[in-house]
C-alpha cells in the first residue's frame, strides 16, 4: 500500500515538473511572446481579419518560455475588434501550420477586456460558473509581440474538440456555435427557434462546427419550439437551466437571455442529448444592457432596470422559446428557481464574489499598470467594482454596485424567499453493496409536495441521470404512509452509483446536493480489485501511422494489458487514465474479461463507438503517463514515458512482468517475446502449494528438455534464475519476504505465487 502512494506521488511530481506552469493556473499571469516576420504585422492581420480571416504565419510563439515554430495568429472578435485599436483580441493556433500543442491545447484565445473597466469579468464569471456546469478555464496573460509589450489579456480556454472530449466524452457528434449576425429580429436569433426543415434557414446564425448534424440540430429546435414534452429526450435540461439562471442572476445578456441570444454552444453527446456551453463573458455583470423585447428591438436597460431585472424575464416572449419552456413548465420553473437561489446564496449573499474579485484584480494589477494599450484607464480598473463607467451609448455598472442592489431586489421575490423543502441525508440499506444487488434508499423530506421527490441516479459519468420516484406510502420500505419518510429500491448496476435527491413545493425546488446535477453524491459498490501485479500494462504504441487499424480503418494509439494469473479477471470497475489528477478518465464497461495469461488491447483514440474498447484519451508522442487502477485510490500499474518514435511500441518481456523496452515490431494483442525451441516443449506448468510458506514445487507436465525458471518480484526485478532438467522442481524461497512473486517459465508461461509464511 505504501509503495502504491509513493508511485502516485512520483508520477505527480514528474509530470508537474515536465509540464511546467499550467496554462490556466489562476494564480499566475502567463507569458506569451510572438515573433512575426514583418514589422507591419498589425496591418497584415487587419487585412486578413476583414477578408479571408486566415492566420498569419508567425516565426514562433513562446508560451511561458516554451517555443513553438510556425504557429498561426489572427485577430478575433466582433465588437471587441477594431482596426483602429492598438490592442485587438488574438487567436493563436499552434497547430495551424505544424502539428504541435502546448499541454494538449492547440488554440490559445486572448480577449482584450472590451467593455470591462474592471478587467476581471470573464475570469470571475467563469470561476462562478464552473461550480454549476462545464465551462472554459480562464486567467490572465501578458503578450509581447516582436519584443514590444502588447498588453495583458484574458486567456480563455477554447471550446473545441479537446474541450468537448474532456467534458462530454466524445467529439464527433453535432456541435454548434450559436453566433450572431447582430440582428435583433426573432427569426435570426440563436434561440433554437424552429423555422423549417431546411438547414439553409439556420446557417446564417448558427455555425456548424462538426462535419454533420443539421438534421439533429433542427430536430432540437423543433422540440424547443413546438414540443416541450419531448425536450428532456433531446437536451440536457438541467445544464440549460443552469445557463439561463446564471445569465439572469449575473445579468449576462450577451448570451442566450439577451437581444442576440448569442455566445453559447450546444454539443450532442453519445446519449443523444444536446449540452449547453456558455462562452464569452467579458460583458457579464451588466456590461451589455440589451435584453431585447418582443420579436424586435434592442430593449436597452438602465442601470436601475438591470439591478431589478426580473428572474422571469422573457417568460412568455416567443423570441426566447427555451425560456418559454423552462418558465412555462411548473416543475422546470421550480428547478430554475432552485438553481438561481443556490448561486445567489453561494456567491452574492455571502460576499464570496467580492473576495474573488479582489484576488483577481490583485493578480493582474501590475501587468495592467504597465499596459500602454489598455482600453480603460488604470484608475477605472482600480474602481471597476464600485464605480459605473460611461461606455458609448450606455453605462457599465460597477460589479459590486450591480450585485449588491440585485441581492436586495431578489430578496423581495416571493418564490425566492419562500420556505424551500428540507431534505435530510438519505440512508441506504447497504453502504457497500455488491454489483447487481438491490438496495433500499430512504430519506426524510418535509415541506414538499408528496408526489415530487425523486432520486436522480446513474452508474457511469458518461450517462444521463435517470429519475426514480420516492414514495411515502408505507409499501416502498419507507416506514409508515404519510410520515415524511420516502423510499424506493435500486438495483446497483455498476461499481459506483452517482446520485442526488430532489423535491419541490408550490413555490420552489430543492436539490441535495445543492449543485446537482453538476455535483452529486457517490455510493461505491463492493467490487473485488485484483492484486497488484495480477494485471499489468504490457505494451503500448503512441504514434501509430502504419500498423494496426481500428474498426474505422484509422491508425490509432493502443494500450495492451496482460493477465499474469491462472484465472479470468473482470475489468469492470477498473479504469485507465493518462492524468494523475483524473484517475477515472476511462472506465472499462461491464462484461470486460481478460483471460488467464492472455492479452486485452484497447484503442486510445477518443472514438466512442459501440464496437471494441476505445479510451476517451489519446497518447502523446511527446511523452506522458498511463495509469491503471480502480479510478480512486488504488493504482495497480503505471508507466511514465518520454518522447516516442512513430510505429515503435514500448513492451514488456517477459510478458506482464519484464522491463519495458522499445520494440520496432509491435505485437498488438500478442506475445512480446520470441519463443525459443525449449518453450515449445512446455505442455503446462503449475506450482504447489500456493499459497506457500516458502518451499514449493513446480510441475512441468510432459515437457522435454531443460526448463528455464526466472523468479521475479511484483516490480519485475529478477531474484532467481535457474534451469530444471526433471519435470518436477522443488524450490526454497523461505528467505524472501511475504508477498506476490512471479515464476516465468521458458519466457512464455508465467505463474503467480503467494508467499505467506
Amino acid at each position: 500500500m505504501k509503495q502504491k502512494y509513493i508511485v502516485a506521488i512520483a508520477l505527480f511530481l514528474f509530470f508537474t515538473s515536465a509540464k511546467s506552469q499550467n496554462l490556466y493556473d489562476i494564480n499566475t499571469v502567463q507569458e506569451i511572446e510572438i515573433s512575426f516576420p514583418s514589422a507591419s504585422w498589425d496591418s497584415i492581420m487587419d487585412v486578413y481579419k476583414n477578408t479571408t480571416e486566415e492566420y498569419y504565419l508567425a516565426d514562433w510563439v513562446k508560451v511561458n518560455g516554451i517555443q513553438y515554430d510556425s504557429a498561426g495568429v489572427r485577430f478575433k472578435g466582433n465588437s471587441s475588434y477594431n482596426a483602429s485599436s492598438a490592442k485587438n483580441p488574438l487567436h493563436i493556433s499552434l497547430d495551424e501550420f505544424k502539428n504541435q500543442n502546448h499541454q494538449g491545447f492547440e488554440s490559445i484565445k486572448l480577449s482584450n477586456g472590451y467593455g470591462d473597466p474592471s478587467f476581471i469579468r470573464e475570469v470571475l464569471g467563469y470561476r462562478i460558473l464552473k461550480n454549476y456546469m462545464h465551462c472554459p478555464q480562464a486567467n490572465f496573460a501578458k503578450v509581447t509581440i516582436n519584443g514590444v509589450y502588447y498588453g495583458v489579456f484574458t486567456n480563455d480556454e477554447s471550446i473545441d474538440k479537446k474541450f468537448i472530449s474532456e467534458h462530454f466524452y466524445s467529439n464527433n457528434n453535432c456541435f454548434v456555435k450559436c453566433s450572431s449576425n447582430l440582428s435583433p429580429s426573432a427569426a435570426s436569433k440563436n434561440s433554437f427557434k424552429y423555422i423549417n426543415a431546411d438547414s439553409s434557414s439556420y446557417s446564417s446564425t448558427y455555425d456548424m462546427k462538426s462535419d454533420y448534424g443539421w438534421i439533429d440540430f433542427i430536430d432540437l429546435c423543433d422540440a424547443v419550439t413546438n414540443n416541450v414534452t419531448d425536450l428532456p429526450n433531446k437536451m440536457d435540461v438541467d445544464r440549460a437551466i443552469w445557463m439561463l439562471a446564471f445569465n439572469n442572476l449575473f445579468i449576462n445578456l450577451d448570451s442566450y437571455n439577451g437581444v442576440y441570444a448569442q455566445n453559447h454552444y450546444v454539443y450532442k453527446d453519445n446519449t443523444g442529448h444536446f449540452n449547453s456551453i456558455v462562452w464569452d463573458l467579458n460583458m457579464c455583470f451588466g456590461a451589455f444592457p440589451f435584453a431585447g423585447q418582443g420579436t424586435i428591438g434592442m430593449g436597452q436597460k438602465t442601470i436601475t432596470e438591470l439591478k431589478q431585472y426580473s428572474p422571469f424575464a422573457h417568460a412568455t416572449d416567443i423570441a426566447w422559446p427555451l425560456i418559454n419552456d423552462v418558465l412555462g413548465d411548473a416543475s422546470m420553473k421550480r428547478k430554475y428557481l432552485a438553481h438561481l437561489k443556490t448561486m445567489l446564496t453561494e456567491n452574492i449573499l455571502n460576499g464570496n464574489y467580492q473576495t474573488d474579485a479582489a484576488q483577481y484584480q490583485s493578480i493582474v494589477d501590475s501587468a495592467l499598470l504597465t499596459d500602454a494599450n489598455k482600453l480603460f484607464s488604470y484608475q477605472q480598473f482600480q474602481t471597476g467594482l464600485n464605480t459605473d463607467v460611461v461606455f458609448g451609448s450606455f453605462t457599465i455598472p460597477g460589479i459590486s454596485n450591480l450585485l449588491e442592489a440585485r441581492k436586495l431586489y431578489l430578496q423581495t421575490i416571493p418564490e425566492l424567499i419562500a420556505t424551500e423543502p428540507i431534505i435530510n441525508n438519505p440512508v441506504f440499506s447497504n453502504n457497500s453493496p455488491t454489483v447487481n444487488s438491490v438496495i433500499d434508499i430512504t430519506v426524510s423530506i418535509s415541506n414538499s409536495n408528496s408526489s415530487s421527490p425523486y432520486v436522480g441516479y446513474r452508474f457511469n459519468v458518461e450517462e444521463k441521470f435517470m429519475q426514480l420516484p420516492l414514495y411515502d406510502d408505507g409499501v416502498h420500505n419507507d416506514a409508515n404512509a404519510n410520515d415524511g419518510i420516502f423510499g424506493t429500491s435500486i438495483t446497483i448496476a455498476g461499481s459506483s452509483m452517482q446520485y442526488y435527491i430532489y423535491a419541490e413545493n408550490d413555490s420552489i425546488g430543492k436539490f441535495l446536493p445543492a449543485r446537482a446535477e453538476h455535483e452529486f453524491y457517490t455510493l461505491t459498490a463492493s467490487v473485488p480489485i485484483p492484486a497488484a501485479g495480477a494485471i499489468t500494462i504490457n505494451e503500448f504504441l503512441a504514434g501509430n501511422t502504419t500498423g494496426q487499424q481500428n474498426e474505422l480503418g484509422n491508425f490509432e494509439d493502443w494500450i495492451e494489458l496482460y493477465n499474469n494469473t491462472d484465472s479470468a479477471i473482470s475489468l469492470y470497475g477498473l479504469c485507465l487514465s493518462d492524468d494523475i489528477t483524473q484517475l477515472n478518465k476511462y472506465s472499462f464497461p461491464a462484461n470486460t474479461i481478460i483471460n488467464p495469461h492472455s492479452f486485452l488491447t484497447l484503442w486510445a483514440d477518443q472514438e466512442l463507438i459501440s464496437t471494441g474498447l476505445h479510451a476517451n484519451f489519446k497518447l502523446s508522442v511527446n511523452g506522458e503517463q498511463i495509469i491503471f487502477g480502480d479510478g480512486s485510490t488504488t493504482i495497480l500499474d503505471s508507466i511514465s514515458f518520454g518522447i516516442q518514435t512513430s510505429n515503435v511500441s514500448t513492451a514488456r518481456c517477459p510478458n506482464g512482468i519484464g522491463s519495458y523496452t522499445p520494440s520496432s515490431q509491435p505485437t498488438y494483442n500478442g506475445s512480446n517475446c520470441v519463443e525459443g525451441i525449449e518453450s515449445k516443449n512446455i505442455f503446462s506448468a503449475s506450482c504447489f502449494p500456493n499459497p506457500s510458506t516458502g518451499i514449493f514445487t513446480i510441475q512441468f507436465g510432459n515437457a522435454i528438455g531443460n526448463k528455464t525458471i526466472i523468479i521475479r518480484n511484483i516490480i519485475g526485478e529478477e531474484l532467481l534464475h535457474l534451469k530444471a532438467i526433471e519435470n518436477k522442481e522443488t524450490i526454497d524461497l523461505s528467505g524472501l519476504s511475504n508477498g506476490i512473486y512471479f515464476l516465468e517459465i521458458n519466457n512464455i508461461q508465467t505463474l503467480k505465487l503467494l508467499l505467506n509464511k
